[in-house]
């Protein structure tokens, strides 16, 4: 690694580039990507698109977009996802052929169900039967190939000419910028890519003409509806869901909650949208309700929810009858992506006044709306909000190491170190107490689909997001030694690339959401609870988690077995990190919930 160019930009520069002449259709579909302003794509290599590999190199100078290499499709999307989720724009991503793109499937589905946007190229084998090679550009090609993954993307398209290509892009780069987000895929054929270019195809209209459009606002009389609904209420109820990074639209989330008074219950399935130390935020995010959040909800008269992830499901468990007790403002575009395929629209939920319109752009109307008319009453108890759930966790000093011990160290740590703290990911079983998120980049949220393996590529986009902001915060990701498993190779990338980047591996030696589960049938069904374990442990021999990635050239620490040992080893991952290091911490716990 030493040897290597410090910055991200002069890794891999070509040689002998001088002033390329745009000369194959290639090169103009390379072109158009870099006018539609991505900075980076996120790949692994295939035959299948060599002639836009060539192009994005030999003719783009690989610059805007930089190549950045995966060692697997399922990390290459799962790095677009994870860049998404801290700048709320889509990073490029090529897969190789059909098998590419079944290699890619998973994370496709969790950026679909996490709504970010994604630009997904694709290519087959030529599809004129006469050009292809035999045997490989036989089993590699597909007669529709998108049809792997149309249920859970917006848009495809697999164009036949340069023009049609050009025309293609532009409408992808759109309706992946456009909200509701999610992913897009552009198959290009190979034979296209690869032919010359014949006089008058190279033209490449003004990219400024076909930019997105801004996002909806709420109609007028909707609007109204909302506001006189949410200014005659006494207590009502905020639950913030999917929402941008921004900090505006923070500052207008918690704005309207102190105008109207209202309570405030996020969860931990999206990333942090409202402070959780705020007198208005009741308990600690997670991934349901809470009983304090529960009733709560059941004293409530309007409950506004601002494209909350599954709101029928947070309503059933109140109501399980549906017979809701309070008014539902809904503040969502999702419907639009809904489809019959997967249920990732969750349940119907009720809803008196539904809001077509994105929350960032809603919440600052219905926020001047209130204010236009006057002090709102709330009839909720200026105190006993319970905001931030339980008492942070204590560790000891010695011994086993718990969550609590982890979690109270971890945040021990962070206290200390020189930048803010972006968790890209914490576990299901961290502490509710240890949570305090406060600004938009605080937590990133889950990876919209459970694909477990996720979490490591994930991270090693926010990374690259993050680097590329200025570096003013510290990528951490805190996951189950399981997901660290499955998607281990994406950390090479963060090492290749020099992405600063902690990972902290929670390991239980064990699937442990699965035991759980067969601990639940076990008691169920009146058997042997002690055989839970059978087929769930990741041990004799428990696998060498930091020298897995030590060698694939990461700085790594542990195993860490004893509380005593841990404040020095997260002290140590920590300052590795602010030294621009990529490092594996791992921590061996009590076997628990990850």
């Amino acid at each position: 690694m030493n040897d290597r160019p410090e910055k991200l930009e002069d890794i891999e520069r070509p040689a002998a580039i001088g002033n390329p002449r745009m000369g194959w259709a290639s090169d103009v579909m390379a072109e158009v990507i870099h006018r539609l302003g991505f900075k980076y794509i996120s790949l692994t290599p295939g035959a299948s698109y060599r002639g836009l590999h060539d192009s994005l190199v030999n003719y783009l100078g690989n610059s805007d977009p930089q190549l950045i290499l995966s060692l697997h499709e399922e990390n290459a999307v799962s790095v677009a996802h994870g860049y998404a989720k801290v700048t709320d724009e889509p990073l490029a991503v090529a897969v190789h052929a059909n098998i590419g793109l079944m290699h890619a499937v998973m994370a496709i589905y969790n950026a679909w169900c996490d709504r970010v946007p994604m630009f997904i190229l694709g290519a087959t084998g030529p599809v004129d039967a006469a050009k292809r090679r035999p045997w490989i550009e036989w089993i590699h090609n597909s007669r529709d190939q998108a049809s792997m993954i149309r249920p859970f993307i917006k848009w495809d398209d697999q164009p036949a000419s340069v023009t049609a290509a050009v025309e293609s892009l532009l409408r992808a780069s759109r309706i992946t910028r456009t909200a509701p987000h999610g992913p897009v895929y552009v198959c290009l054929d190979q034979a296209l890519q690869e032919a010359p270019l014949e006089e008058g195809e190279a033209v490449i209209p003004d990219i400024g003409r076909y930019r997105p459009a801004p996002p909806p606002v709420p109609a007028a009389e909707t609007l109204r509806d909302a506001v006189a609904a949410l200014r005659g209420t006494k207590r009502p109820v905020i639950l913030p869901g999917r929402v941008s990074r921004s900090q505006d639209g923070w500052d207008a989330r918690v704005r309207l909650a102190e105008t109207l008074g209202a309570r405030v219950i996020s969860d931990s399935l999206v990333a942090a949208n409202f402070p959780v130390r705020h007198p208005l935020h009741v308990d600690a995010p997670r991934a349901g309700l809470s009983k304090i959040q529960q009733d709560v909800l059941r004293q409530a008269d309007v409950i506004l929810s601002l494209d909350r992830v599954d709101l029928a499901g947070t309503l059933r468990t109140v109501w399980p009858d549906d017979r809701v007790g309070a008014r539902v403002i809904s503040v969502t575009l999702d419907q639009h992506i809904h489809n019959g395929w997967a249920m990732d629209h969750q349940g119907l939920a009720p809803a008196d006044i539904t809001i077509l319109a994105h929350p960032d752009a809603a919440v600052p109307a219905l926020l001047a709306g209130i204010e236009g008319g006057g002090p709102v009453a709330s009839s909720w108890p200026t105190t006993g909000g319970t905001p931030g759930g339980a008492a942070p966790p204590v560790a000891k000093a010695a011994g086993p190491i718990s969550m609590d011990d982890l979690a109270a160290c971890f945040n021990q740590a962070a206290d200390r170190a020189d930048k803010p703290v972006t968790l890209t990911r914490l576990p299901f079983g961290w502490p509710s107490g240890a949570i305090r998120f406060a600004g938009p980049l605080d937590y990133l949220g889950r990876d919209g689909g459970g694909g477990v393996g996720s979490a490591p590529g994930i991270a090693v986009g926010a990374a690259l997001a993050i680097r590329e902001q200025g570096g003013a915060r510290l990528p951490v990701a805190v996951i189950g030694d399981g997901e660290y498993i499955m998607g281990l190779t994406a950390l090479w990338t963060a090492a290749r690339y020099r992405l600063p980047l902690l990972v902290v591996v929670v390991n239980n030696r064990s699937f442990y959401n699965d035991v759980e589960h067969q601990e639940r049938m076990a008691k169920q069904r009146n058997r042997a609870v002690e055989n839970k374990f059978i087929g769930m442990e990741i041990d004799g021999p428990p696998m060498n988690l930091a020298g897995l990635a030590r060698d694939q050239g990461l700085d790594s620490i542990g195993p860490v077995e004893d509380v005593k040992d841990l404040p020095a080893a997260l002290a140590k991952g920590f300052k590795a990190v602010a030294e621009g290091k990529s490092v594996v911490v791992d921590v061996v716990v009590v076997p628990g919930r990850e």
